[in-house]
């Protein structure tokens, strides 16, 4: 394995968030160490990097300044939370989304880290107060939630506990700068965070224009694809709101009043279950069947637009 003077990054779990991670800091010239229990799942886990690696060479998607081999000689397993540890400055959770889980791992950290690495968890919607607490070094704790999938998807929320260091969260924004990523900083922790509440919002509208029989799944997806995902994918709803009017104040002189209106008419929180589960899933096979030859097709054409769009809004962005 390669040593690297960006310093070693340990990554606790080799599922697809654990690797995307890997791949992302080996991007960015650090030295990573992938830690699972087993060794064939590290084993695993480095096959498909290296599978994975060669085809975003081949098709010029490859992340940062180094080759393939450089990026894959940077990255090694190991199955002793000891040993990955040394000498690491940054050290990335991605076991399974579980609270006990997570802390289980924390605090065996918690026993043999300095007092300078940095503790993250990649968890999607646990609170860091609960995470981190009672941690001796909750100070050098954050949450740094990723977007699925991590490699193509480049924003990352920073979310601290209520004693995380300034420090830690500028440490670890200037780590996600540095591998390409595009981290936001929330300011404390709020269930769901940020990406998940505007996520949950867009979804349980969607499903109840669905359930009302407003339209159909299918035209549903398209009011997402074909109209505000094509905005949002350049531009937030801030910018498009200011963008849309003389700016934000002539925006909300305009169109608070009509705003107001319609949100008073959403209904109650849905329930996901019974018929409108079944009509959205009948809709959603029709077009990709659930089976995980067409899933897996379908998210790779996915993710191959997602690197196509990351391309192009780095080509047309602003100077």
């Amino acid at each position: 394995m390669a040593t690297s003077a960006a310093g070693a990054v340990v990554i606790l779990g080799s599922g697809l968030i654990g690797r995307s991670w890997a791949m992302l800091f080996a991007s960015g010239g650090f030295e990573v160490k992938l830690y699972d229990i087993e060794q064939q799942q590290i084993t695993n886990a480095l096959e498909n990097i290296k599978k994975e690696m060669k085809l975003l060479e081949q098709s010029g998607s490859l992340k940062g300044a180094l080759n393939m081999e450089q990026q894959l000689s940077l990255i090694s397993g190991c199955s002793h939370l000891g040993k990955a540890v040394e000498g690491a400055i940054h050290i990335q959770e991605c076991v399974p989304e579980n609270l006990e889980l997570k802390k289980k791992i924390f605090a065996q950290l918690d026993r043999i880290v300095d007092d300078t690495v940095i503790l993250s968890s990649s968890s999607s919607c646990l609170l860091p107060s609960k995470l981190f607490a009672g941690l001796t070094h909750v100070k050098q704790c954050i949450v740094a939630h990723p977007v699925n999938p991590p490699y193509y998807v480049p924003l990352v929320e920073l979310i601290p506990h209520p004693e995380t260091a300034p420090a830690t969260m500028d440490k670890t924004h200037a780590l996600m700068k540095k591998i390409g990523q595009s981290p936001v900083r929330l300011l404390r922790e709020i269930d769901g965070f940020a990406l998940n509440r505007l996520q949950y919002a867009i979804i349980s509208e969607a499903w109840r224009l669905v359930e009302g029989g407003i339209l159909s799944p299918n035209d549903l997806d398209l009011v997402m694809s074909d109209g505000l995902g094509m905005r949002y994918a350049f531009i937030g709803p801030l910018e498009t709101m200011h963008l849309n009017a003389e700016g934000m104040v002539n925006y909300c002189d305009r169109y608070s009043e009509g705003m107001k209106r319609v949100l008073k008419t959403f209904g109650p929180i849905p329930e996901f279950s019974g018929a409108t589960v079944e009509k959205v899933n009948q809709a959603m096979c029709r077009k990709v069947p659930d089976d995980p030859g067409h899933l897996a097709a379908r998210r790779q054409w996915r993710d191959d637009c997602l690197m196509r769009l990351a391309k192009l809004k780095s080509q047309v962005q602003p100077q």
